[in-house]
């Protein structure tokens, strides 16, 4: 683990909305976290039955396969934020709307089985990219949805964002099934 990766982001190193994410990621080896982190999700969403897929537990909600297509596009967008930035790219990147994005994926047309490979292989790549990156790459920042970014932060986002959703998973969707 490179001495940059040691250090958790700062407040400033993030937008104040990513921090519930931050700080969610414990202590320890970033890279070893998410690759625990990838264990975590294949193990949760694969103990979930193909017909209970198109569950939402409220109105408006998103259904099972939905979450799991929301995953992997933000961990997706994140992580390519973070390699932009990493190689010094300045270029400010644009936001994006979860919804939107959920409403057009197609997921729930689609299997868990497949959107548990897919988010498989986007973690193993995310885990790829994060451990090639050089120590001076962690410090650098860019701009995301209007707002600096360092790419240290983008990683611990990545971690966060996919623990906030599965205990979404387990405690609004597979409460009682696990």
């Amino acid at each position: 683990m490179t001495t940059s990766l040691s250090v958790r982001p700062d407040a400033s190193e993030y937008p104040p909305f990513y921090h519930g994410y931050v700080s969610a990621v414990p202590d320890g080896d970033l890279i070893a976290l998410l690759r625990e982190g990838g264990l975590a999700m294949r193990a949760v969403a694969t103990q979930v039955p193909e017909e209970r897929g198109g569950f939402r537990y409220a109105e408006g909600k998103w259904t099972i396969r939905e979450v799991l297509g929301h995953m992997i596009d933000a961990e997706r967008i994140f992580s390519y934020r973070a390699l932009r930035i990493a190689r010094g790219d300045t270029t400010p990147l644009p936001g994006f709307e979860q919804n939107d994005y959920v409403r057009t994926s197609g997921s729930d047309a689609r299997t868990i089985a497949s959107l548990v490979d897919e988010l498989t292989a986007v973690r193993e790549s995310s885990v790829h990219l994060f451990e090639s990156l050089p120590d001076d790459a962690w410090a650098r920042r860019g701009i995301a949805s209007g707002k600096e970014v360092s790419v240290r932060a983008l990683a611990y986002i990545v971690a966060g964002h996919a623990r906030h959703h599965l205990t979404v998973l387990r405690e609004k969707y597979l409460a009682g099934r696990e």
